[in-house]
């Protein structure tokens, strides 16, 4: 691959993943998401900064082959308009997703303009889907070229309608680090996971609570 569009060592491709589901971990595309009390929500260190990015985070996440991934970063660089409109539906879809989840939390109903935004990407993924029959039994593939720029999209919204209509939502969480704001699927036997990673957030809270008990015994 070119060096102008190389993928390694992009900070997208190296996070940690934690969510449970492939549209979890693209939420969670970000170093953490803030609340105000008035609840407004800021990003810190945004890891999606442009259509490589992208490419670099579908590849380490499996959403997308290395060939796949090479294929799109030649692709992009002789569309670039094209790729980086991609790119700015890719962060729509993603916040609009992250609204829904964080809904869902909150036991309120989805905003519409979000639920719109999530839908018309199911509607592309579908619409690029056909049934196939290999072997011995059915599958779903995609239809389209693979130069298509969008696909590293489709995956994430076939993950993110499956999630929404099959799996428990009582089961989704939202990390208690202070700064974190990770949504994820809780899958442990309890039901008991409060951090995105124990060895992350969760050790910060021990040495936090530790901190507050040596000030209070002395």
């Amino acid at each position: 691959m070119p060096r102008a569009f190389r993928l390694d060592d992009r900070p997208a491709g190296t996070l940690n993943l934690i969510g449970g589901r492939l549209c979890l971990d693209f939420v969670n595309s970000v170093g953490a998401r803030r609340f105000s009390p008035s609840r407004k929500m800021t990003i810190r260190d945004e890891k999606l900064k442009d259509y490589l990015d992208l490419l670099a985070w579908g590849r380490h996440t499996g959403a997308l082959t290395n060939a796949d991934a090479e294929t799109l970063a030649l692709e992009s660089s002789q569309h670039q308009k094209e790729a980086a409109a991609v790119f700015h539906r890719a962060i729509r879809f993603r916040e609009a997703m992250c609204h829904i989840f964080r809904a869902k939390l909150s036991h309120k109903q989805p905003n519409g303009a979000d639920l719109l935004a999530l839908n018309e990407e199911i509607r592309q993924a579908r619409g690029a889907e056909q049934l196939v029959f290999e072997k011995t039994r059915f599958d779903w593939h995609w239809s389209t070229p693979e130069s298509a720029l969008d696909r590293v999209l489709w995956p994430i919204a076939r993950s993110a309608a499956a999630l929404l209509t099959q799996d428990d939502l009582s089961r989704l969480r939202q990390c208690g680090g202070d700064d974190c704001g990770w949504i994820f699927l809780d899958t442990s036997r309890n039901r008991g996971r409060r951090w995105c990673d124990m060895r992350d957030c969760g050790n910060v809270a021990k040495v936090r609570r530790f901190r507050r008990r040596l000030s209070a015994a002395h």
